[in-house]
């Protein structure tokens, strides 16, 4: 059997991910889900997946620059599936030890210094324990822990696969 392409591969989870921030913006804008602070943590995460990607598409690297880039690959993804499990964790929680809500991503960009914004973002508060929309069961949260899951193996499968 035939790899694909190291190329092709790596353009297809450029448009994977693209399709994956798309989804995100369609439910933020069009439906009106307002996105909490591991959501956007999470974005950034799919954001730091795509622009590896979209590098390694251009660069079409030869064997050791593909591990390199599927490598990146998988640490992104491994800490956007973190911060999924920690949003899956606070989804969990009863409702009396959620944690509580927080202000706006915007207020807190507008009056608090960065390194608090920061502490927020990669922790999370009661308004990343609700779920307000589900697909076969699963929270966004939840798929999103399964695509990044996936995107942890293709970059593990990319740096170690036989030229």
């Amino acid at each position: 059997m035939t790899l694909p392409n190291p190329r092709i591969t790596f353009l297809l989870v450029f448009l994977f991910v693209s399709f994956l921030l798309g989804s995100a913006f369609y439910l933020e804008y069009v439906r009106g889900l307002e996105p909490c602070k591991l959501c956007i943590t999470q974005r950034v995460m799919l954001l730091g997946i795509g622009l590896v990607s979209l590098i390694a598409f251009l660069h079409n690297p030869a064997t050791i620059g593909r591990r390199v880039y599927g490598l990146f690959i998988s640490l992104w993804a491994m800490g956007g599936l973190y911060f999924a499990g920690r949003q899956l964790w606070l989804q969990s929680l009863p409702e009396d030890q959620v944690p509580a809500c927080g202000p706006s991503v915007s207020y807190m960009v507008e009056v608090f210094p960065v390194t608090d914004v920061l502490k927020a973002l990669l922790s999370g508060d009661g308004n990343c324990a609700e779920v307000l929309w589900t697909m076969m069961g699963l929270s966004i949260a939840g798929w999103a822990a399964l695509g990044f899951a996936g995107l942890i193996l293709f970059g593990g499968w990319q740096a170690f696969r036989k030229p």
